[in-house]
């Protein structure tokens, strides 16, 4: 089968086809925006590259002639992006499977892609990332010790030293001060995006400052866990200071201020490598909590850690696609239409993933 893996010279894209190639059965091909970045995966057997830029005019010719068979899109930020990939996928008749943590864009994906993808006869899954694929496994499973879910909260916290991928700091502050619809004690309220400060601990990791971001968790597990009547989501920066400037950028931008992060991604990430990476460590995290009633109607709290040694938090936000993908190789797709990645992947999937980047996981009941 032929693979196009849309951003696949990127922070996380270059993991996959790496990851893809290993499996050394299919035909790969990487793309990037430029000639220059489709020449920067480091060279990999069974892996070429193409130049792809999905903002062109020219861009469903171009894709059209790669002839994809299955289509795994890795190119964010997803905050305010289009599906014209997926639409194109679809009028090939490829699968398709995307990373995107972008709210509006997974919370929407079934709506607008359902109907088209069952006519082409395929499969595409949004969402195939940390969140909603990954928490909502862990959520999933945590669930099952209760006869009442009533909170959930996830939180991920990142290694300084890990790579970051200027399309994710991209993300992030696109929504610093911005409104953030939450779910909180049963009614929908406003939270705003790098506010909402409050400490959080993370096995291996210590304690940690953690700001309100905006997921798709926010909108889909409402409705996903009907009883559930607070849903929030946190990251958990390393470095205190970056979580002060990004605080700071959300309050003005909060009272009407511009503050245009989002353009000087690059320059930033580039300083925060120079200045502040020798202050911050190599490991990651993430927790997710589920709290609610017992069976035996006594209240409770499960929590579920991760910690990824040795740079390896940036295998987390690929692990669901590849899993997905593989799916889609070893046999029939397990389902024909446009969905979020939710129920597709139990958590004992990741497992073996886990166990390969010496991630390791518990479990906390309170």
């Amino acid at each position: 089968m032929r693979i196009v893996i849309v951003g696949g010279t990127g922070n996380f894209g270059a993991r996959i086809c790496r990851s893809l190639a290993a499996d050394a059965l299919h035909e790969i091909i990487a793309t990037g925006r430029s000639e220059r970045s489709s020449s920067t995966l480091p060279c990999t057997q069974g892996v070429r590259t193409a130049r792809l830029d999905i903002l062109s005019p020219s861009f469903r010719t171009d894709f059209a002639k790669l002839r994809p068979e299955l289509v795994v899109h890795c190119a964010g930020p997803f905050q305010g992006q289009d599906y014209r990939v997926a639409e194109a996928a679809c009028a090939l008749g490829a699968h398709y499977v995307d990373l995107s943590d972008g709210r509006d864009f997974v919370a929407g994906f079934a709506r607008h892609l359902d109907i088209r993808a069952r006519s082409a006869g395929i499969c595409a899954v949004s969402g195939a990332s940390s969140v909603p694929a990954l928490s909502s496994a862990v959520v999933d499973k945590l669930s099952a010790g209760f006869s009442r879910v009533d909170r959930i909260s996830v939180a991920i916290a990142p290694g300084q030293q890990a790579p970051r991928g200027v399309a994710t700091l991209k993300a992030v502050f696109s929504y610093a001060g911005a409104p953030i619809p939450r779910w909180e004690d049963g009614s929908w309220r406003e939270a705003y995006g790098w506010q909402d400060l409050r400490t959080m601990i993370f096995p291996g990791l210590g304690t940690r400052l953690a700001a309100a971001c905006d997921v798709p968790d926010l909108a889909l597990f409402p409705q996903r866990y009907p009883s559930v009547r607070t849903v929030e989501f946190h990251a958990a920066l390393e470095l205190r200071i970056q979580h002060a400037v990004l605080w700071l950028a959300g309050a003005l931008r909060r009272h009407g201020l511009a503050v245009p992060l989002a353009r000087g991604a690059r320059l930033l990430d580039r300083m925060s490598t120079m200045l502040l990476d020798r202050f911050g460590s190599e490991n990651g995290g993430m927790r997710v909590s589920v709290g609610g009633v017992r069976p035996d109607g006594t209240p409770g709290q499960s929590v579920w850690h991760l910690t990824a040694p040795h740079k390896n938090g940036p295998e987390v936000p690929c692990m669901a696609a590849l899993l997905v993908t593989r799916k889609l190789l070893a046999g029939p797709p397990p389902f024909r239409g446009a969905r979020a990645c939710m129920g597709l992947l139990d958590l004992a999937e990741f497992e073996p993933l886990f166990r390969l980047w010496g991630i390791s996981t518990s479990v906390e009941e309170q």
